[in-house]
């Protein structure tokens, strides 16, 4: 049984206007997404700025409402008590947030940071709480002393490290993890990474780790599903995504990944050019007329592997 699975996720956004203001339309941020997260299993949301991807994220923790679908969280449909704030589930569900500098508030000590998700599920004495918190100081490589300063007397690779302390600190099951290193630097990237990998096995945690650098997703993420245009274009493993692309976007997609051999900068260059014309070509075929996305079908009858295409033309385009 999954720890989190996800049925049929809809989340469309009004558009208004008029003199009264009156809904005159929907964005389709989100349009009938189904995915599932095992305990212990990192799964990768990856997409182009506007696909949607974020949107997934904040719907599962009911920080905007959905307008279809269902959300089962260890095999209970909980799609009703996501706004809740004092339900289990959102003690069991946490996010990490992309900007480092605006996620943590600049007036409150870390102590305080870390301590509200404690305060607002837990009685604990002063005493029992700072020795929590310096735990979970400890946990992400930073010192006791650090619980008395505040964010911005530290670096983005420590804020995002304190943001992962105040995401453990009610030993949640699931993690949203929203670009979480997308604003730091390289090196500092592979720092925290390895921190939410090390964090990942003590507690067993499970990340839906939502990003656009490939890259950073095959470091981290067992599946991967490829959105765009607020739809699943392709689903599968690591293995599926890297080793047998099978959906024109997730082609081109993966051939933007960075190569730092110079010698090969004219290969790559000449491949890119070569995907980015076979997407206009084949466009049509792969998309419907309005631009929306067909529905996932078994790539060449794997269990793991899933491809939006059209009925007709499945084995031809695969």
């Amino acid at each position: 049984m999954a720890l989190l699975e996800v049925r049929d996720l809809k989340v469309y956004f009004p558009i208004r206007g008029g003199i009264f203001g009156r809904v005159v339309g929907h964005v389709r941020a989100v349009d009938g997404v189904s995915f599932a997260v095992n305990e212990g299993e990192t799964l990768g949301l990856i997409g182009e700025s506007g696909s949607g991807k974020s949107t997934i994220g904040k719907a599962i923790l009911g920080l905007v409402p959905l307008a279809g679908g269902s959300i089962y969280f260890n095999g209970k449909d909980i799609t009703r008590y996501i706004g809740k704030n004092r339900s289990s589930y959102r003690k069991g569900v946490q996010m990490i947030f992309q900007d480092v500098h605006s996620s943590l508030n600049a007036k409150k000590r870390v102590l305080d940071i870390i301590a509200e998700p404690l305060r607002n599920f837990e009685k604990n004495t002063p005493k029992e709480e700072r020795k929590k918190v310096d735990e979970l100081l400890a946990i992400v490589g930073m010192s006791n002393e650090d619980a008395l300063k505040y964010p911005h007397e530290f670096s983005g690779g420590q804020r995002q490290r304190i943001g992962v302390a105040r995401a453990i600190a009610l030993k949640p099951r699931l993690i949203v993890a929203d670009e979480p290193v997308s604003a730091l630097d390289l090196s500092i990237q592979a720092q925290v990474l390895n921190y939410m990998k090390d964090v990942q096995e003590e507690f067993n945690l499970s990340y839906i780790f939502i990003s656009h650098d490939l890259g950073v997703v095959r470091h981290m993420c067992e599946n991967l599903t490829i959105m765009h245009n607020s739809r699943f274009v392709e689903t599968g493993t690591r293995e599926d995504i890297y080793g047998n692309p099978s959906h024109i976007y997730t082609r081109r997609l993966i051939a933007s990944i960075p190569d730092v051999d110079p010698h090969k900068r004219e290969e790559n260059e000449s491949r890119r050019q070569a995907l980015n014309d076979e997407y206009e070509r084949l466009y049509a075929n792969y998309y419907k007329p309005d631009g929306g996305v067909y529905d996932l079908r078994s790539a060449t009858g794997s269990g793991t592997h899933f491809v939006a295409m059209p009925t007709d033309k499945g084995e031809e385009l695969i």
